[in-house]
């Protein structure tokens, strides 16, 4: 690894598309975006699951709605409490309270002109890991320990790009 005074790489180059690390850096936080916009459409689907599936009669389909001014049709209930929909609204809320930081943590990581296959690896594992996470948790529910081992990937290289980044910098305190 170099360190921040030998670097090859120039300190303006670091976060351009010159830099390998940076690109990678920048498509995998593409794919976290578009999956953490998915999570919305995810939701929205959840709210017609029954009458979008058709799997049950006319009569007993339900549309859920989380506010009244979103009621589309009269003689329909506002319910917050499907199960399904709840589930989704976790994993995305799950979502932001994990990739967000892990995105700030990443940019200040790729300032310490990382190790190229070292840095590019731990963001693919960490994106792959956050997309098996909604997978287990929001699209297909399977048993523990999944969620938590896909959950505790990202949650480990975090602080693993966190302790690069303090380690690196301390000798400047």
């Amino acid at each position: 690894m170099s360190t921040p005074m030998s670097s090859p790489m120039l300190k303006e180059q670091l976060l351009t598309l010159d830099n390998p690390v940076f690109c990678c850096y920048l498509f995998w936080a593409t794919v976290l975006v578009v999956k953490m916009l998915l999570m919305s459409l995810l939701t929205a689907l959840q709210r017609f699951r029954y009458k979008l599936l058709g799997l049950l009669p006319l009569g007993l389909r339900r549309k859920i709605f989380p506010n009244e001014e979103d009621l589309f049709f009269k003689n329909i209930e506002v319910q917050f409490d499907d199960p399904h929909v709840e589930r989704v609204r976790r994993a995305h809320r799950n979502d932001m309270e994990n990739i967000l930081p892990y995105f700030i943590m990443g940019l200040i990581y790729l300032s310490t002109d990382p190790n190229p296959t070292v840095a590019c690896n731990l963001f693919r594992v960490a994106a792959v890991a956050r997309i098996l996470h909604t997978l287990v948790y929001a699209v297909y529910p399977v048993p523990q320990p999944s969620r938590i081992l896909a959950f505790a990937t990202m949650l480990l290289i975090t602080f693993y790009m966190a302790a690069v980044v303090a380690l690196r910098t301390l000798s400047f305190i």
